[in-house]
């Protein structure tokens, strides 16, 4: 198991919903991150559930700092 992974039992799922609602952007937009595989989900039923560590990775990895200067 990598370093940043976590057994499954304990790992937190969040909806489409909520993960509009963490980043701040449309359903839309979390659906498109979806199917494009920049974020990666599981399907459960007719819905998707987001691992919560992979929104947080992805908005980690998106971050664009401005530097001084």
């Amino acid at each position: 198991m990598a370093e940043n992974q976590r057994p499954l039992n304990e790992v937190q799922f969040l909806t489409v919903a909520e993960v509009a609602s963490v980043m701040r952007v449309s359903k839309m937009t979390v659906y498109r991150l979806v199917h494009s595989g920049h974020l990666p989900a599981i399907r459960v039923g007719r819905s998707f559930r987001v691992p919560e560590q992979a929104v947080h990775e992805y908005l980690r990895e998106s971050y664009v700092g401005v530097e001084a200067g």
